[in-house]
């Protein structure tokens, strides 16, 4: 796989400028420790010459002395070159894990239907791990261990030309079969991370289904795909493994070359008289020092493999775009909903009119339309009861005025204005929805009634509560609105959860509201309570109620019945049900289950 330097550029630029103090201090301190590195070998060469010939015992203990210093102070550097290599490559891993996690929020539901959360995971966190390396040691360290090998060929052509000679085709030999071998691995890491992704994928499908895969008796099927994805995992990782054990064997047999050809060489200049022992020891240990920098290339090579992998993988999700372009959006508006410029929200204060016009939505350019030249006007502060069998289009059109998908044909205005030309922000502020499934977070339950919005003062949220009877749920708890809730239901009912859903609407005092079977889990009393919450969350603000029941909609100022993505009714609610020809009339008669049948 070829990944263009472009790419390994822009990811080090974007995620190491943040810290460029911190990677500058890592390069300085490698640096340091290659020339650290290579004066040793050079004291050690005088030692040698300096005890075969009688030297002063206190010339040698001087030289031993600065050799232990200078050795100590190359285990200090590196041991400070770790720690800044670490703190850097977390740090920028970090950022991209970030971003790349905002990006996939950003994504409209055609992708995230296509993409289990397990899969997500290992996406974002998975794949980034892989480039800690990368980003803490890969470029400094390949550069240092490229001037470390530079340097011990200039030192050692410096003692004789042939000596050079040899040991240079040598390492240029080792570092042309070791990114050979790189080549042919680079494919085997990318199916490793793949069929990484896809497993976690379908772990995390089937332990969230745990209960139902239990009740229906499917454990052996599950655990049958379980061997299958883990089987080939296991191929795929076998492959991949070789490969670095391979550039590992090829590593051990071309050093012992390499050292072959320094004992020959040495051995010849020694016996002419070109040389002296400590010379001849000189020129070994600098061969063996050409190591350590070729080793840890290999070692790079392969932490580059595992990284282009992942590089791949995060450039195609970066590339993702999404289908919901984000709009121009607007100036501040006034009460009448007149454009007074600044850059803010082009709604109206107050309710919002809601204007379908020719709508038409299909998910996929082959399917039927699941909405069908929908036309419809809501006028502000009236609440429509939308009715409808499973599959109609009921949900699909609360999720247009979301703009979690876009129309394929026509166009929706809220309060006038198109909801193409809002800022998705803005639009969703605006807009307010219940649904039956309320996903509370692992956080306080402050943080999950204002969705981690510190600018929402505790009195308004403790206002909030009182007006929906949750006071005294909330002073049974430890800490208040510091209490920890856990992910899911948070240790919460059914109706608390629904309950908590009304006041994160509350504290959003949005313009249109949207209750998507909102009471269908609720018992008898936390229902009365959610009644009084529902008839204020529709007072002053233009509402859509999408129920299966009719006791639901009789609040409702308009009732709109969809069938195969069609209006098949719409008008005044008491007009409707005034009117024995009507088919609301006749669902009051018989109930809502006529129009499931």
């Amino acid at each position: 796989m070829n990944i263009p330097l472009r790419q390994y550029y822009q990811l080090l630029i974007n995620y190491l400028r943040p810290q460029r103090a911190r990677a500058l201090s890592l390069a300085l301190l490698l640096l340091a420790s290659i020339a650290l590195q290579l004066a040793n070998p050079q004291f050690l060469r005088r030692f040698i010459d300096t005890a075969t010939t009688g030297g002063d015992p206190r010339t040698l203990l001087a030289i031993a002395a600065v050799y232990m210093v200078f050795a100590l102070g190359n285990q200090f550097l590196s041991a400070f070159a770790r720690y800044a290599g670490e703190k850097v490559g977390w740090t920028a891993t970090n950022l991209l894990r970030r971003d790349l996690a905002t990006h996939c929020l950003r994504l409209d539901m055609g992708f995230q239907k296509t993409r289990t959360p397990g899969e997500m995971i290992e996406r974002i966190d998975g794949d980034c791990s892989t480039l800690s390396n990368f980003f803490s040691q890969f470029v400094v360290g390949l550069v240092g261990n490229a001037l470390l090998l530079i340097g011990v060929l200039v030192l050692l052509f410096g003692i004789d030309v042939r000596v050079g000679l040899g040991i240079s085709a040598f390492a240029i030999g080792a570092l042309v079969l070791m990114f050979r071998l790189r080549s042919e691995a680079s494919p085997h890491w990318v199916a490793v991370r793949q069929v990484s992704a896809e497993f976690y994928g379908f772990l995390g499908e089937r332990l969230s289904g745990t209960e139902d895969i239990r009740a229906n008796g499917a454990a052996a099927y599950v655990m049958r795909r379980f061997h299958e994805i883990v089987g080939r995992w296991l191929g795929l990782q076998r492959k991949a493994s070789l490969w670095g054990y391979a550039m590992w064997q090829t590593n051990i047999i071309v050093f012992a070359l390499g050292t072959a050809v320094a004992f020959a060489l040495s051995a010849y200049l020694f016996s002419r008289g070109e040389i002296t022992i400590g010379t001849a020891y000189l020129i070994f240990t600098y061969t063996e020092l050409i190591r350590r920098p070729l080793d840890q290339i290999r070692t790079q090579m392969q932490d580059l493999q595992r990284a282009a992998a992942g590089i791949s993988r995060i450039q195609g999700l970066l590339d993702t775009k999404a289908n919901i372009e984000d709009g121009p959006g607007g100036g501040t508006t006034s009460e009448s909903g007149t454009d007074a410029g600044g850059g803010g929200t082009i709604f109206p204060a107050g309710p919002l009119s809601v204007d379908f016009r020719q709508v038409s939505f299909r998910y996929e350019a082959e399917e039927d339309p699941v909405l069908a030249d929908l036309d419809l006007r809501l006028e502000p502060g009236r609440v429509l009861g939308l009715l409808g069998r499973t599959g109609s289009g009921k949900t699909t059109l609360a999720r247009l005025l979301f703009r979690l998908y876009d129309p394929t044909g026509g166009e929706i205005r809220l309060g006038g204005r198109p909801v193409l030309q809002a800022r998705l922000n803005d639009l969703r502020r605006r807009v307010g929805m219940v649904t039956q499934d309320v996903q509370l977070f692992h956080a306080s339950v402050r943080d999950n009634l204002t969705f981690f919005n510190p600018s929402i003062p505790d009195e308004r949220v403790l206002e909030v509560l009182d007006d929906l009877g949750l006071r005294p749920w909330l002073d049974a708890l430890p800490a208040g609105l510091a209490s920890e809730l856990a992910s899911g239901s948070g240790g919460l009912s059914a109706g608390e959860a629904q309950l908590v859903a009304f006041a994160r609407l509350f504290l959003g005092n949005p313009g249109l509201v949207i209750l998507d079977e909102a009471s269908s889990r609720l018992d008898p009393a936390t229902e009365r309570l959610l009644e009084a919450a529902v008839t204020k969350a529709l007072t002053g603000r233009t509402g859509i109620i999408i129920a299966h029941r009719l006791g639901t909609v009789l609040r409702a100022d308009e009732i709109l019945i969809l069938e195969d993505g069609r209006v098949l009714e719409h008008g005044d609610r008491k007009a409707l049900a005034g009117d024995p020809e009507s088919r609301f009339h006749r669902l009051l008669q018989t109930g809502l289950e006529d129009l499931l049948a």
